[in-house]
């Protein structure tokens, strides 16, 4: 399965959702991870900060059986931010949490993977490497959750 295609049902996906994927890929990716991916793209990028990384909260929002009516779940804490790249690309980040820095490098990032020239190196130096991490983590929390399945059957006696 390519970034281009969707998991669900392996049709190819339009610019907005393979750009809606490759943020979701990078709100949950560490800091660290995305600044190091940076890194390797560094080429003197010139960018402005119209937003800088601010901190807030979001209302969540809940359904029982997802049919029921909705209620108030609670408050989550959000960190945004905005960057606006030299050329004019607006690139924005939202993350949990209050990390602004993670918010801020998340923008950078969307703002570089709108550029058409810059796309390609975004999904394999930065992107990639995130997904197939991504993977290995979820792949290791099947395996162990699979490690505890208990199989129920019943033994029909010959006695009836």
């Amino acid at each position: 399965m390519t970034p281009d295609t969707d998991p669900a049902s392996g049709n190819p996906l339009p610019d907005l959702a393979k750009r809606r994927d490759a943020l979701a890929v990078l709100a949950r990716a560490d800091s660290k991870e995305i600044a190091a991916g940076l890194r390797q793209l560094d080429d003197g990028l010139a960018y402005s900060e119209p937003r800088a990384p601010e901190v807030g909260l979001v209302m969540l929002r809940g359904r029982i059986g997802s049919r029921g009516a909705p209620f108030n779940a609670g408050e989550a804490t959000v960190t945004r931010a905005a960057v606006q790249l030299s050329s004019g690309e607006t690139g924005f980040g939202y993350v949990l949490g209050r990390d602004r820095e993670k918010a801020r490098l998340v923008a950078l990032c969307d703002a570089l993977w709108q550029l058409k020239d810059k796309r390609e190196a975004v999904e394999t130096r930065i992107l990639a490497p995130l997904r197939r991490k991504q993977k290995e983590k979820t792949d290791l929390a099947r395996a162990r959750t699979a490690a505890t399945k208990v199989d129920f059957f019943t033994l029909v006696r010959g006695e009836d």
